[in-house]
């Protein structure tokens, strides 16, 4: 009788299990559709329905396997505590970026300007998409929200730099022609970029971790400190099964993607937007939650600590992916573009200046994500 019983838990929760990741399921059949019937699939692109159709259902199955990868990395941060936990998110969904960007790179057309496109979109829509709907969603029912000003400022103070040598530095530098970087300059510009995001983290994780955590005076609502159920090891297999399909669908994505971009005359940001939209959303809506439950410090470390690991990581390894495989990189952006950066850091800086932020800031920052949107599809 034991024995059955436990034979009948096992199947109890295995069956559950199937069923709360029945989108990794829907993943892993969409991709082995992608390769069994690839032909076929993107055959026939002049067809707007067909078009549409591919474009969603791969969109979809993205991004809905990218949150289950942020489920996942939310568990096992559960088990870490901060600042572990947003370390480990925002390390995953930058881990996606950097393999998918790279398996776009290596099997698809090559896209010099996809890193550079992929950044900036990054950079414009968590901090100023997602950082604006969090501050506006947050002073709506909070009216102010209060933040670690040290933490912020170490974040800011690290991003800056690096995105100016990482995307204004090309336009200016006589070393090359073009928006691209000399031998010697990928080589400060990497390993400037990995030297201070190692440095930022031993800060992060060691003597300076207060820096990370919410302002105690702050009067929020106490969070749920039940103990997480399950093996940690469960999750950390179940994220990198999510990662898998989300990598390989990225790169099927990319084929009607290019098919809008170069055959309808669609700007070429548009793939840049879409991958910073994949990997970002699932954060996103987590640090929206944050926000809304007062803890703008956790939307802080989440939103911010994820353009930090897009320019601290992404950068030096695609420089020397494209180095070693001698694929072209541009990084240099457009005037209107470097514009529209250096506006966004500037703001930045101002509304992280004072340890309170309220409605306006939100709006600001929501509205000059909105006008880069716009500004795409300025001829």
């Amino acid at each position: 009788m034991t024995i059955e019983h436990g034979s009948v838990e096992t199947r109890r929760s295995l069956a559950s299990l199937a069923k709360r990741e029945r989108v990794l399921g829907v993943a892993i059949l969409s991709s082995i559709a992608a390769m069994l019937f690839e032909d076929s699939l993107f055959h026939g692109m002049d067809n707007p329905l067909k078009l549409g159709f591919v474009l969603v259902w791969l969109f979809v199955v993205i991004l809905a396997a990218a949150i289950g990868v942020v489920r996942h990395a939310e568990k096992i941060s559960e088990r870490l505590g901060e600042p572990f936990g947003t370390l480990v998110l925002t390390l995953s969904i930058t881990g996606i970026e950097v393999m998918s960007i790279t398996a776009v790179m290596l099997n698809g057309a090559n896209n010099p300007a996809l890193v550079r496109d992929t950044l900036m979109s990054v950079v414009m829509i968590i901090m100023g998409g997602m950082l604006g709907i969090s501050l506006l969603l947050g002073a709506l029912r909070h009216r102010e929200l209060s933040f670690n000003l040290q933490g912020a400022n170490a974040y800011l103070g690290v991003i800056i730099p690096l995105a100016a040598f990482s995307l204004l530095l090309p336009n200016v530098s006589l070393a090359t022609e073009g928006p691209t970087l000399s031998t010697l300059q990928k080589v400060m510009v990497g390993t400037m970029a990995a030297g201070l995001y190692i440095i930022f983290l031993m800060m992060q994780m060691g003597r300076h971790r207060g820096y990370f955590a919410q302002p105690e005076e702050d009067d929020a609502a106490p969070e749920d400190h039940h103990k997480p159920i399950g093996s940690i090891w469960l999750h950390v297999a179940l994220l990198f099964a999510y990662i898998l399909p989300v990598v390989y669908l990225v790169e099927q994505l990319a084929r009607p993607v290019d098919y809008i971009i170069e055959t309808m005359g669609a700007p070429g940001m548009i793939g840049g937007v879409l991958m910073a939209i994949m990997v970002t959303t699932p954060e996103g809506i987590g640090g929206v939650r944050a926000a809304l439950d007062k803890r703008l410090q956790s939307s802080v470390n989440i939103f911010l600590g994820s353009v930090l690991a897009t320019i601290g990581l992404t950068v030096p390894i695609m420089l020397v992916v494209s180095s070693a495989l001698g694929l072209d990189l541009q990084l240099g952006l457009a005037p209107l573009d470097a514009m529209m950066l250096v506006l966004m850091l500037a703001v930045s800086i101002v509304t992280f200046a004072s340890g309170r932020t309220n409605l306006l800031q939100g709006a600001v920052h929501f509205l000059l994500f909105i006008a880069f949107l716009l500004l795409i599809y300025r001829g």
